[in-house]
């Protein structure tokens, strides 16, 4: 019996070492090249940054509004500039959505609210133009644009380009899409 149980024992010592010695050579082959200083700390293969941020409000009355600051930073082949500053206001945000509903494939997050009860007026706050109103809506619309952006068929239509890039919007552009370079 003590044989017996010897025998299976270095049995199973081989298969664990063989089974070893097999994962091993396969995490050999994973990591075939080393990391240099570049690799390591540069920029990423692809990237695409893009932050709203610097609300402004704008204007006294029923003319008032806020704009944000759109800014990009990519490497992505497809954007013609790869870092730009614009500044948008929410309705820009609503043409963006309503553009790419209508001419892609994508299926278009939702943006923040109008929080219309908080355009009423006779209120105790600032409503749409409270500092805390402003920004979880400037987060909400980072959101919004950092999911449409990161889309690969979004990132193919001219409204997207022209709403990260240009500096006025043209709204009667005409659709198309964008060719890489």
């Amino acid at each position: 019996m003590e044989k017996q149980v010897t025998s299976l024992h270095s049995k199973l010592l081989k298969k664990n070492r063989a089974e070893m010695a097999d994962t091993i050579a396969d995490t050999r082959r994973l990591f075939t090249k080393p990391q240099n200083l570049n690799d390591a700390y540069g920029p990423p293969s692809n990237f695409l940054e893009i932050d709203v941020s610097n609300p402004e409000t704008i204007g006294v009355g029923r003319n008032r509004y806020t704009t944000y600051e759109v800014r990009l930073k990519t490497n992505l082949p497809i954007f013609k500039l790869k870092e730009s500053s614009v500044r948008r206001r929410y309705s820009d945000f609503e043409w963006l959505r309503a553009e790419l509903e209508r001419e892609s494939k994508v299926v278009v997050p939702p943006l923040p609210g109008k929080a219309l009860i908080r355009q009423l007026p006779f209120r105790a706050d600032n409503g749409i133009f409270d500092d805390s109103f402003i920004e979880e809506r400037r987060h909400g619309l980072e959101q919004f644009l950092n999911k449409v952006a990161g889309h690969p068929l979004a990132q193919n239509e001219r409204c997207l380009h022209m709403f990260l890039q240009d500096e006025s919007l043209d709204k009667n552009y005409t659709p198309s899409k964008i060719r890489q370079a």
